[in-house]
């Protein structure tokens, strides 16, 4: 069953979202302007006057192992009679990489690193071998993405940090709901310790199709960012068309460091949606 879902659910997505795409304010687009990012989530990015050098990643490990052991003996115990065996799976992947930011006048390092940790029950039937013949139930998600950004000129001596998290935990949040499934809407901020930038995930509901007409999903789906500070917002981060909108008004640091954020945000392999 687990399959079958995940097969419908990819195949749907694709077939709306290249027909779709993120619906930007219109109050925003006038005072913004849009750049697409070349080389978006590859190993180069570019648009404007702004050019990364070659990213250069460590090694992006993936741990699946047994959680509990196949535990859960006395519950297994009772399931047996039933035909069912429990277990517990936990996966961790991590990753780091560093590049560095130029606009052609002043650079910036980025040094990031990204980690997820996914424990999963899974329900197996010991007397039927099929389609539904296993289950998988959510327990914990823990997602984290951090990424330094240090300045090269004397002008903005302050370091940048960039934090993006995901939690989910089953039974702290009390969840009953056995479908439960990964939301990949992280969110966060950056900060100089002086200046915050806040991070939002923005939904794939708010869209428009290609000849501007309204359009809605049945559910939320990861599909870009919005940058804002207390005076408003100031950025937006088309994640499915890899374009980034920056509010007219920004200088010229202040647009690096929002590059530096949204390049960071496309370089990441471990939270990698791909459209």
């Amino acid at each position: 069953m687990k399959y079958s879902v995940l097969v419908i659910g990819a195949a749907f997505l694709m077939s709306s979202c290249t027909s779709m795409k993120l619906a930007v304010p219109e109050a925003f687009k006038q005072q913004a302007t849009m750049h697409h990012v070349n080389g978006a989530r590859g190993n180069k990015m570019s648009f404007a006057n702004f050019k990364t050098s070659k990213i250069k990643r460590g090694v992006h490990v993936i741990y699946p192992n047994w959680g509990r052991g196949h535990g859960f003996f006395l519950e297994n115990l009772v399931l047996h009679r039933m035909g069912i065996e429990k277990s517990e799976t936990v996966e961790n992947e991590k990753t780091r990489f560093r590049y560095s930011l130029s606009d052609g006048n002043n650079q910036v390092n980025i040094y990031a690193n990204e980690m997820q940790v996914t424990v999963k029950h899974e329900y197996n039937t010991t007397n039927y071998i099929g389609i539904f013949s296993s289950f998988e139930k959510l327990q914990q998600y823990n997602y984290v993405f951090s990424a330094v950004i240090r300045s090269d000129s004397a002008q903005d001596s302050r370091d940048w940090e960039l934090v993006m998290t995901n939690l989910y935990d089953r039974q702290a949040q009390r969840d009953n709901n056995p479908f439960t499934f990964i939301s990949r809407e992280d969110k966060g901020l950056a900060t100089n310790g002086q200046d915050t930038i806040f991070v939002k995930p923005l939904s794939i509901r708010k869209t428009e199709t290609t000849n501007g007409k309204p359009g809605k999903l049945p559910f939320k789906v990861m599909s870009g960012y919005e940058l804002s500070t207390s005076g408003g917002v100031i950025g937006i981060i088309d994640m499915i068309d890899r374009n980034v909108w920056f509010y007219n008004e920004l200088d010229n640091t202040e647009k690096l460091h929002l590059t530096a954020i949204a390049t960071a945000l496309f370089a990441r392999k471990v939270h990698d949606v791909k459209w």
